[in-house]
């Protein structure tokens, strides 16, 4: 048996981590509050020389990336925790069973049992 108490407290001291860095590499999008955008460090480009502003585009591109692959775990977290308030917790996505204790302890935001861990 799930302990889901026990998985929605990781899982959402979890989400404050994720919004917490996000925050550091982005903002919530003005027009899609659902979704993050990166935001560039703060630099006086106007007076920059040209290699300043090429380590500029470069942080930014950089800042994408993580922002991206915070964005993505972010969403994996809220369908864990959505899961939870519809009774769909730790259900493999795949074939319908359990999915292993360790595996979410390992990750609490799983969506598929191991066997269907690649697929």
């Amino acid at each position: 048996m799930i302990d889901i108490k026990y998985f929605k407290n990781k899982l959402e001291e979890e989400k404050n981590k994720l919004e917490e860095e996000l925050g550091s590499v982005g903002r919530v999008n003005p027009d899609n509050p659902a979704d993050w955008e990166p935001t560039p460090e703060k630099m006086d480009i106007m007076n920059a020389d040209r290699n300043e502003r090429a380590d500029a585009m470069e942080e930014f591109e950089a800042r994408s990336a993580v922002e991206v692959e915070l964005e993505n775990r972010l969403s994996n977290i809220k369908n864990a925790l959505l899961k939870m308030e519809n009774g769909k917790y730790g259900i493999c996505e795949k074939c319908g069973k359990e999915i292993e204790q360790d595996r979410l302890e390992a990750n609490p935001a799983a969506a598929t049992c191991k066997e269907h861990l690649r697929t």
